[in-house]
């Protein structure tokens, strides 16, 4: 007769004092084979096993005699059996390690054999299968029913759940309490790196990492990569989160703020957070996604107040503007100054706008930034010129940047940086002394003088694309050798008089007499322009 132990499912609610007593307790292999009263051992040596693999979490105990029982199986259970299936078949090695093949490919973490029941020990082909698959296997005692091992592991997952419920309520209280104090920001993120135990960065739009708890925690190169990842998210432009390793660390980021208008990222050292850890974030998120809406409202105050000074600078009165920016952010960049502008798409970006602010708080007066009717204008001092650059390769900006001047002069280098934007192009800076050093000519330089030059030059184009002459060749190297005949003969390789006659032919289609020195230089300017 033989004496089954079988397992008896039933619905039970632990009480709050054994999910405190469990909670101590992680629903692991470990941890069961640690509970004295349920006398279980392992078989073998923990050696012999994969690193970790007493430390699995076990996410239920099952049971069951089956030959295959993997399709009633799931992922993390560990599984009880009493050996009947192998009965039939007399311990044959082949099915032993065939069945713990099964039980390993579906995921099952630990394999408990019930001995005295219906034989002594474990089967020894069994047991050189387990170890052949560094399976962990371990013996239930015959006066240890299954039911209790099943319900101790229970225990240990309600007391874990209510561990990490009790957590996550006093965490999300600590931290509605961090919102409450002056920088309450600061003091939601410093609380919760406290309670996840990392370490949390908060970066703007602009991305640039605005805060971290604790400073300095994280390795630069880790830093600098994290910083390249979050740009990337930021330049999505949309809501999400999303996890990550850099440089062997585990990261968990969550934007801020709306699709479409991202206000910056959090982002914690941890990875794939369970639901308590995920509900405290969100509390965070919520928290700070309100401290920076209503930021905004002040930023905007902000702005309206530089554009203001802008307007004050270009007016020739500076007094306003030096007295405003002492008392609010430290003082104006010391004279001599340089006076950048940027296009306007560059202006109308919140992110860039950010990045300047940081700068600026940074440099306390060594660089002041404002909008105006056209575009961003910045003002550093003469020899403080590196954050202009960095800003051009950062945001891919075109700006264009003046000669040294006194804040008397702010009109005239703001005019000097206009002249010189329209040479920039993209992620550089374009400076008026680089400009003026390359000729008056080179500003006709823009769409509306190569348009002109390409209207004055079409009849002698067209002529020369149906005859095959060569009257733009023949007139540019003619003007080149000071309108001397000879001279350009010799450079084209032709006469002389071929030379006079496509002259004279070109100031028939042209319609113009090139003896002037005023239809020259037309001309010639019309031939620098289009290139």
């Amino acid at each position: 007769m033989y004496i089954l132990k079988a397992t008896v499912y039933v619905a039970y609610k632990p009480s709050e004092r054994m999910m405190m007593d469990a909670a101590n307790e992680a629903p692991t292999l470990r941890s069961l084979l640690n509970r004295r009263e349920l006398l279980l051992r392992l078989e073998g040596t923990e050696d012999e096993l994969e690193p970790g693999a007493l430390d699995q979490q076990i996410r239920w105990i099952h049971t069951s005699d089956l030959a295959d029982p993997t399709p009633f199986l799931s992922e993390g259970l560990a599984l009880l059996t009493t050996g009947r299936q192998f009965l039939e078949e007399g311990d044959d090695p082949r099915t032993c390690l065939e069945y713990v093949r099964r039980l390993a490919g579906r995921g099952v973490v630990a394999l408990g054999f019930g001995t005295e029941v219906l034989r002594d020990g474990i089967p020894p082909a069994l047991v050189d299968a387990c170890r052949a698959e560094r399976m962990p296997l371990f013996v239930v005692p015959y006066k240890t029913p299954f039911i209790a091992v099943a319900r101790a592991n229970a225990e240990a997952i309600a007391g874990q759940g209510y561990a990490r419920r009790s957590w996550a309520l006093a965490a999300q209280r600590a931290i509605s309490l961090a919102a409450l104090r002056p920088d309450g920001l600061g003091a939601t993120l410093a609380e919760l790196a406290r309670q996840f135990d990392t370490w949390v960065g908060l970066f703007e739009a602009s991305g640039a990492l605005s805060r971290e708890h604790p400073a300095g925690a994280l390795d630069p190169a880790v830093l600098e990569s994290l910083t390249a990842d979050v740009g990337a998210v930021l330049r999505r432009g949309a809501r999400a989160g999303s996890s990550l390793q850099v440089g062997g660390t585990a990261f968990t980021l969550q934007t801020l703020g709306r699709g479409g208008r991202l206000r910056g990222v959090i982002a914690i050292a941890a990875g794939e957070l369970d639901q308590e850890g995920r509900g405290v974030l969100t509390a965070v998120i919520a928290m700070a996604g309100l401290a920076l809406e209503q930021n905004e409202g002040l930023s905007r105050a902000r702005t309206l107040l530089r554009t203001g000074l802008v307007h004050s600078l270009a007016a020739g009165d500076p007094a306003l503007a030096r007295r405003i920016a002492r008392d609010l952010w430290g003082g104006l960049p010391a004279a001599p100054i340089v006076v950048a502008v940027t296009d306007a798409h560059v202006a109308r970006s919140d992110a860039g706008a950010e990045w300047l602010e940081l700068r600026a708080t940074e440099s306390r007066g060594g660089l002041f930034f404002g909008r105006d009717d056209d575009g961003l204008v910045l003002v550093t001092g003469a020899g403080d010129t590196d954050v202009v650059d960095a800003f051009a390769a950062r945001f891919d900006a075109r700006i264009g940047a003046s000669e040294p001047a006194a804040y008397a002069a702010f009109a005239a280098a703001h005019a000097q940086a206009s002249t010189a934007l329209a040479r920039a192009t993209a992620g550089q800076v374009a400076r008026f002394g680089d400009v003026a050093a390359s000729g008056v000519l080179s500003a006709l330089d823009t769409e509306a003088g190569r348009a002109l030059a390409s209207a004055r030059l079409a009849p002698l184009r067209d002529a020369d694309d149906r005859s095959g002459s060569a009257l733009i060749e023949t007139v540019r190297t003619w003007l080149e050798h000071d309108a001397r005949i000879d001279a350009a003969a010799t450079a084209l390789g032709v006469h002389r008089h071929t030379v006079r006659a496509r002259i004279g032919q070109a100031e028939r289609l042209l319609g113009s007499d090139l003896s002037s020195f005023a239809a020259r230089a037309e001309l010639w300017a019309a031939l620098v322009a289009s290139g």
